[in-house]
Parts: C-alpha cells; sequence; structure tokens
C-alpha cells in the first residue's frame, strides 16, 4: 500500500486535491466509468491517493489502493527505460540501423498508392534507426488506427493473436511496407514493441525475464507483469468498453487472458501494474534515474530521453499527427488525451497535440499556451488504452497518476482534466 504525507507538507493544497474527487466522481456516479484511482505525489512522497467505484462491477467489488489495472501502453516508457539501459552499455546507438539487429528491416519499402490488397512502394529514404522506433518516427502504424490500408494489413496478420509471437510479428513487419520514410512523419504504432525484440536479441532473454531482473524487481515493483499470478486474481480489475454513454464487459478478471501463458511479451502495452509499482517507476525517472540505492539510468541519459526529439523542435502536430478511428471508436487517445466535449456528449474523430512534443519513449510537454494546459515545460507523460495516464514534472517534482479501465482512452477528456484539477493544487 501507499503511505501519505499531509498535502500540505508537500507544497499541496488538501482542499484544492479534493477537486479532483469532486469532478471524477461523478463519471462514476453518471455510469461513465466503473471506477477509478488516482494519486498523486510530490517531492518523493505521495500526498493523495482517491478511490472510487468498483473495479469489477458485476461482482460488486471496489477499486482499492492495491488493484491490479491493464496499463497498456503505459508499458512503452519502460521498455524505452530497457532500451536506454542497453544504449549505456554501448550495445546500441540511437542512430545504429534496426536492420544491425533485424536482418528483415534492411531494405524496407514505402507505401506510394493503391489499396490493402493490391499497392505500390518506393524505397525508402533511409534506413529506420533505434531513434525512430523510440521517437514513433519509424514509418510503422497500428492496426487499430482504421486510417490508411497498411492498418488494414496489420488487422489481416492479427499481430496479438493468440498463437503470434514476438519473433512472427517481426517477420510480417519486415514483408509489408511503411506508412512513410522514416524521419519524416510521427505515427504511433507498434515500433516499441520492435524495440522489445530488440532487447532480447541483444539481451539473449525473453522480454518478461529481462524486464523482471533489470527493471522490475529492482525497482520493487511487485505486482508489475506480463500475465496474472492466480493469487493476485482477486485484486484484478474487470476491463470494459464504452458503450453509449455506458460501457459493457469485455474482459472478467478470473477468465482474462492475462491468466494464460504469454507468447508474445508486447514491449508496446502488455503488463499490468499498480498504481504503488508505477509510483516507484515514475519516481525513479523524477529521480533521474534513480529509487534509493538503485540506479537504472545516469542522470543524462535520463535528460536525453525527456527531451524533444522531434525535428527543429517542432511539436507533433507539426508532424502530421492526427489521430483517427474510421470505424467504432477504437483508436487510442495518447499523450495528454483526446479531445472530447463531455457536455455534447460526441467523439470526435481527430486529436491534435500542439505543444507538445516526444522524447525517447513518452510525450513531452513543450508550450503551455500551445497546449492549453497547466503544467511545466519538460513534463513527461504517456497513457494506455484503457484510459489510464501518467505523467512527471520535474520542474515542480511531482507525479499524477490515473487508473481506470475503459477502451478507448479516448472516450472522455479525463486525462486533461486531470491536469488542470491536480496542477491548480499546488500552493508554493
Amino acid at each position: 500500500m501507499v503511505d501519505l504525507t499531509p498535502p500540505e507538507d508537500l507544497g499541496l493544497s488538501s482542499a484544492r486535491l479534493n477537486c479532483i474527487a469532486d469532478h471524477f466522481d461523478r463519471y462514476v456516479d453518471e455510469g461513465k466509468i466503473p471506477g477509478y484511482l488516482v494519486l498523486v505525489a510530490r517531492r518523493g512522497k505521495a500526498a493523495y491517493l482517491h478511490c472510487c467505484g468498483l473495479r469489477d462491477v458485476e461482482a460488486g467489488l471496489p477499486v482499492e489502493g492495491d488493484t491490479i489495472f491493464r496499463i497498456y501502453s503505459m508499458t512503452k516508457p519502460i521498455t524505452s527505460v530497457g532500451v536506454m539501459m542497453l544504449y549505456e552499455r554501448g550495445l546500441l546507438q540511437l542512430d545504429d540501423p534496426v536492420s544491425e539487429f533485424i536482418s528483415g528491416f534492411k531494405q524496407l519499402e514505402v507505401f506510394d498508392s493503391g489499396d490493402a490488397q493490391s499497392y505500390q512502394t518506393i524505397p525508402a529514404e533511409r534506413e529506420m534507426t533505434i531513434r525512430d522506433l523510440l521517437t514513433h518516427t519509424s514509418g510503422l502504424t497500428y492496426g487499430h488506427m482504421y486510417a490508411h490500408p497498411i492498418d488494414a494489413m496489420y488487422r489481416d496478420r492479427d499481430f496479438f493473436g493468440e498463437n503470434m509471437s514476438l519473433s512472427d510479428m517481426i517477420n510480417h513487419l519486415c514483408q509489408l511496407p511503411l506508412l512513410f520514410s522514416p524521419g519524416t512523419r510521427w505515427s504511433y504504432s507498434v515500433a516499441t514493441d520492435v524495440l522489445g525484440y530488440v532487447i532480447e536479441v541483444i539481451s539473449g532473454q525473453s522480454l518478461d525475464r529481462f524486464f523482471g531482473e533489470e527493471v522490475l524487481e529492482p525497482l520493487g515493483m511487485v505486482d508489475t507483469a506480463f500475465t496474472m499470478s492466480p493469487e493476485k486474481v482477486d485484486r484484478f480489475a474487470a476491463n470494459y468498453e464504452r458503450e453509449g454513454d455506458g460501457f459493457r464487459l469485455i474482459d472478467k478478471p478470473d477468465e482474462s487472458t492475462y491468466l494464460k501463458q504469454v507468447k508474445l511479451f508486447s514491449g508496446g502495452g502488455g503488463l499490468v501494474s499498480t498504481a504503488g509499482d508505477y509510483l516507484r517507476f515514475c519516481q525513479m525517472l523524477l529521480n533521474k534515474g534513480a529509487l534509493g540505492a538503485v540506479r537504472l539510468l545516469g542522470r543524462k541519459t535520463v535528460e536525453l530521453m525527456t527531451s524533444n526529439h522531434l525535428p527543429d523542435n517542432c511539436d507533433l502536430s507539426s508532424m502530421g499527427y492526427i489521430l483517427t478511428s474510421e470505424t467504432r471508436p477504437q483508436a487510442i487517445g495518447v499523450g495528454l488525451g483526446a479531445r472530447f466535449n463531455l457536455r455534447r456528449g460526441g467523439l470526435r474523430s481527430e486529436t491534435r497535440h500542439d505543444g507538445v512534443g516526444f522524447g525517447l519513449g513518452g510525450a513531452v510537454l513543450l508550450d503551455l499556451a500551445a497546449a492549453q494546459i497547466l503544467g511545466s515545460p519538460g513534463e513527461f507523460a504517456w497513457g494506455g488504452a484503457a484510459s489510464t495516464a501518467f505523467w512527471v514534472d520535474p520542474k515542480e517534482q511531482m507525479t499524477a497518476i490515473f487508473l481506470t479501465q475503459l477502451m478507448p482512452s479516448s472516450s472522455y477528456p479525463m486525462r486533461r482534466e486531470l491536469r488542470v484539477l491536480a496542477n491548480q493544487a499546488i500552493a508554493d
């Protein structure tokens, strides 16, 4: 469990922090989400923990401080830290071609015209690099984007199907064209899953074992894993999908695929975790790579990770990033969160990220006015498909974690709202 320190001792206002519960409890009361947890910490100590609603509506079980959630793409920063640990050991460089580790990536083509069944390609302008994978400028994509014929090609191959292994996925990717030449645009993608495979190639270990030995065990993240232990399933939240103004069950805890043997360890979205565990990871980032006596990364490495790596210090919007979903709302809102008008009650089909750049594994806040959000330049953040989110703010020495289980994450603007509600509570 998480030990709490009085907010005022950390320069936060208790009364203002309570606005978080006042606001988000309404989501639960109105039946929009099943339940949620918010954790706010500052200066290395947790100041605010609030749970509301149910982790399992059908069983009537409440969200509690040790509830285990699917964090999906909040796995990506953990994978990115693993890559940077190998970087520090001289085992890879950021400008290394990916083909040095995956030979099939040597001569990839770029989609030029046509559809998913019949298309023309042109040669890529250059090879894909490790940094392209870390920054999602690789030319890869995700099947659930529903925005391009290549997305359909990904869906046809069912990359995350039950019988797919990580090596199978890589073999398929080597046979498909890129969405664009590496480095020319930004597109959220399976790039971090490819990085997970690179970790396996370099380390000679499966990704779950590498994570366990190098990251999770050293940080004391005892409830973070790719599979759910039977003895912990009673703490595991159910997963839901938005349906109208409500939601429906899509993954029951005691029947979840997370209870099965994993064949594909997804560095892009495969972990489950708790608020307490993920706080330890966030605090390591805030401490520039260290937690207590454990140091995973050097200070300069974390500073490099949390810098904007987009060309000419531009933002995601300038890189052509628009999140779309042409069928049912399966697109995954990311970064600061999709913009959704709760009062009108409709999903917008596009999300822009003005004032938000991208580092090595997560979004970086650049311009508060352009982003139209409270915060600090240099904040590092990301979220997951089931509406989870986190950010770390080095200037304020503050982090916030939001955990719920509602897909897609573009359903409501909870991430943007939490930014405001947490930051307005700073009192010094």
